[in-house]
């Protein structure tokens, strides 16, 4: 199970795991995805999947990026994923909270530091979505699927 498997080492050039996201990859900035880099996949995995959520955000926890069916070879995305439901690669991303495909970086309210978490998935089955899939119907596909995981956190704060 996915309790046993070695953890995956997800990090980005970009931000430094509990630390604060650049601003060009918020509502701020230029809003784009972070590099984002990984090991630890296991061999005999299929598939990738990520999400970026806020767990702090006022109406409850707020889906920033769903990707998935990345190819289990690859170890790494650019910074600047394009907002489309299906990359070069094959990969496809679904429905953020904010509603729309691919990634939306951090809006906060003004106040408290918010924590955004990405979560990697190496899975042992690919994921058929349609980019209206949203967090729920994501994990629902993977569920009894994930082979390793892991996360990275990023804060901001307006």
């Amino acid at each position: 199970t996915a309790k046993d498997a070695d953890p995956i080492i997800l990090a980005s050039t970009a931000f430094a795991d509990g630390q604060s996201l650049p601003d060009k990859f918020t509502c701020h900035g230029r809003d784009i995805s972070p590099p984002l880099q990984w090991n630890g996949v296991p061999a005999n995995s299929k598939s990738i999947a990520i999400t970026c959520e806020d767990p702090d955000a006022p109406s409850g926890t707020f889906t920033h990026w769903i990707i998935f069916d990345i190819p289990a070879a690859s170890n790494s995305l650019s910074e600047n994923v394009s907002k489309t439901a299906t990359l070069p690669d094959g990969a496809g991303q679904g429905k953020n909270s904010f509603g729309n495909v691919g990634y939306n970086g951090p809006c906060p309210p003004g106040g408290k530091t918010h924590h955004y978490i990405f979560k990697i998935y190496a899975l042992d089955s690919s994921v058929t979505l349609n980019s209206d899939a949203g967090k729920d119907d994501l994990l629902k596909a993977i569920d009894g699927h994930v082979l390793a995981r892991g996360q990275l956190t990023g804060t901001y704060q307006d």
